[in-house]
């Protein structure tokens, strides 16, 4: 790798990362700077997202290459969970969309991109950044005009080290469009508070709502309590009304209850009835949204309700088999039709001819204990929740009872299995 390599940042984000004899060992997931308020600023590492999820730190001293779309190492990486020092800026979490000054009086532009360099002695900068003028005013059409994009020498602006300003978040989020919600919401959790509820402000409501049930619950609060009150409703509803129900536990009374008064009375049903049994119950875990049909709903409409995207696997696993009505409290449970038993029948022959009566349930107040007894027991992923009467009000899912008897920082705590190799020199990189 020649002196004078250039590379853009953002085309960097989710590059392959191979080790000396060209095994897998992850992806880029940001490039750590270290912004100066002289001189342009270095480029100190790669955040690298290894098995696992695990995001670890690779010193740029370690990297011999950065070409054709993947990134070469050396030596062995520290196995060690990323941490970001107070100095130190991730540019992809914070840098994209900040707005710099031109030195030249010109005005305004907002970072959409950064150019990192190597230099002659192996010091890594940045050296140029790929911005968007701000234009003031709108056309005769009345639509914002966008202003026009160039690259700039670092030196030609000011403002990239300004710690804390207003800043957006659409270069960020373009950058991580592809991300499933968990890997998103690790992002989220290591940006500091004001530019996490930034990136969270510009999601669009399902999204944000994906990404706020992978995210521990200090977070979450955090971010709910950041938006304003109709935001924050409507992102309620477009959560599974058990993780909205266990997310408004977490709130104080008052402003659950305005929260819920908000929401669309139908959405705010399902969450209030949840609230009213304890956490740790088979109430206080169910979601009221799994799969419910009528006996004569045929198996092909069946097979198309659990194949829809927004459905948890461990809910599309089968379907619940009531007498009218459909909504819970549904009438009299049935049974239930398994996926792989649906996937054997014809298309057109009916659920209820191919239920499973004589499944396990569980009444609203059983205890978390007597749930995973259940699930371990029989090798399900759900169970239905039934009342006295045996009308069904809910499901319970392998996934939230696991979320409940996991440790709280479960999503924070390192893998103890990985072997935590320390790489020679790699602190010292990071001065």
């Amino acid at each position: 790798m020649s002196a004078g390599t250039r590379v853009f940042v953002a085309r960097l984000a989710g590059t392959q990362v191979f080790d000396p004899i060209g095994d897998l060992v992850g992806r880029v997931r940001d490039v750590v700077v270290l912004v100066r308020a002289k001189g342009a600023p270095r480029v100190v590492g790669l955040v690298v997202e290894v098995p696992g999820r695990r995001r670890v730190f690779l010193p740029m001293t370690r990297v011999t290459s950065i070409d054709a779309g993947q990134v070469i190492s050396t030596g062995l990486l520290n196995m060690r969970r990323f941490e970001q020092r107070a100095m130190e800026s991730l540019v992809l979490g914070e840098l994209l969309d900040r707005t710099v000054r031109f030195k030249d009086g010109s005005g305004e532009a907002t970072v959409e991109d950064l150019a990192i360099a190597r230099q002659r002695n192996g010091d890594w900068l940045v050296d140029q950044l790929f911005v968007r003028r701000r234009q003031a005013g709108k056309s005769t059409l009345g639509i914002r005009r966008r202003g026009a994009t160039l690259v700039v020498g670092i030196d030609a602006v000011t403002g990239l080290a300004a710690a804390e300003q207003e800043q957006g978040a659409a270069r960020l989020l373009e950058a991580y469009e592809d991300m499933r919600p968990a890997d998103l919401a690790d992002v989220l959790h290591e940006l500091g508070g004001t530019r996490r509820l930034e990136v969270a402000t510009a999601l669009d409501n399902e999204r944000l709502a994906d990404v706020l049930e992978e995210l521990p619950e200090d977070d979450q609060v955090a971010i709910l309590s950041g938006l304003d009150r109709d935001r924050a409703a409507d992102v309620l509803e477009a959560m599974q009304p058990d993780d909205a129900a266990d997310l408004l536990h977490e709130l104080p009374d008052a402003q659950a209850a305005q929260l819920l008064e908000l929401m669309e009375p139908e959405e705010a049903e399902d969450v209030r009835r949840l609230l009213a049994y304890g956490e740790d119950t088979a109430g206080g875990l169910m979601t009221t949204e799994p799969v419910i049909l009528g006996p004569e709903t045929t198996i092909a409409t069946a097979l198309a309700q659990i194949r829809k995207q927004d459905l948890p696997p461990a809910l599309a696993s089968m379907v619940f088999v009531v007498r009218p009505p459909l909504e819970v409290p549904t009438g009299r449970f049935l049974g239930v039709a398994h996926f792989q038993r649906l996937l054997r029948e014809p298309p057109h022959a009916a659920v209820g001819s191919v239920l499973e009566t004589d499944t396990e349930w569980l009444t609203p107040d059983a205890p978390l204990g007597r749930v995973t007894r259940l699930l371990a027991a029989y090798d399900l992923l759900a169970l239905p929740v039934l009342d006295e009467e045996k009308r069904l009000l809910g499901a319970v899912s392998v996934d939230d009872v696991l979320d409940h008897i996991l440790p709280d920082d479960w999503r924070e705590s390192d893998d103890e299995s990985i072997d935590e190799a320390p790489t020679s020199g790699t602190e010292a990189t990071r001065g």
